[in-house]
């Protein structure tokens, strides 16, 4: 091959788009956007340990599982529903399952599929643990916002959520409901 040739080969479709690089605004906005994100998640995250005795990876499972009916929802389900892949979901539920929260049951319909089942006591963790969390959310986001402030946020993340779910394979299911 020429190296002409060689170089539109490599310049193809697997050739890097050319970088739309970020003004200084925007720079700093993603720099802040990231480290906001970050830090509310460790925030929230050493909390939940404080006082709960849970991560919050755990407590969003936990959450998913309270929220439907019976309590319980296919492995896979439950992965997409937490964003999560389902590797680190079995993990979690396999270390939810030693503490008595969460049982894994046989699909009736499809016996390759499991369940990750709710127990009585995962939900008493849960409700236990939920005063904590919310508490976390009001005190790092939501009082920290104006009423306005707290409206932008919510388009701003739909918009961005929405556009992000566009390109989610068929038959992932949504983490939450989008505000348009």
């Amino acid at each position: 091959m020429s190296e002409r040739a060689d170089r539109e080969h490599v310049e193809g479709e697997h050739a890097a788009p050319e970088p739309r690089w970020l003004d200084a605004e925007e720079q700093r906005v993603w720099r802040s956007f990231l480290a906001a994100t970050q830090l509310l998640t460790e925030r929230l995250d050493q909390e939940l340990q404080r006082a709960a005795k849970m991560p919050h990876a755990y407590y969003e499972v936990l959450v998913r599982l309270s929220e439907v009916p019976e309590r319980r929802l296919r492995m896979s389900e439950l992965a997409a529903r937490s964003l999560s892949s389902r590797s680190r979901l079995s993990h979690a539920v396999a270390r939810l399952e030693e503490a008595g929260w969460v049982v894994r049951e046989t699909c009736a319909t499809d016996r390759r599929g499991q369940l990750a089942v709710l127990t009585d006591e995962g939900f008493a963790a849960l409700e236990a643990a939920a005063p904590w969390h919310v508490e976390g959310v009001r005190a790092h986001v939501f009082d920290q916002l104006t009423p306005a402030q707290v409206k932008q946020l919510g388009e701003i993340c739909g918009t961005i959520a929405d556009h992000l779910r566009a390109d989610r394979p068929a038959g992932a299911s949504d983490a939450g409901e989008s505000p348009h």
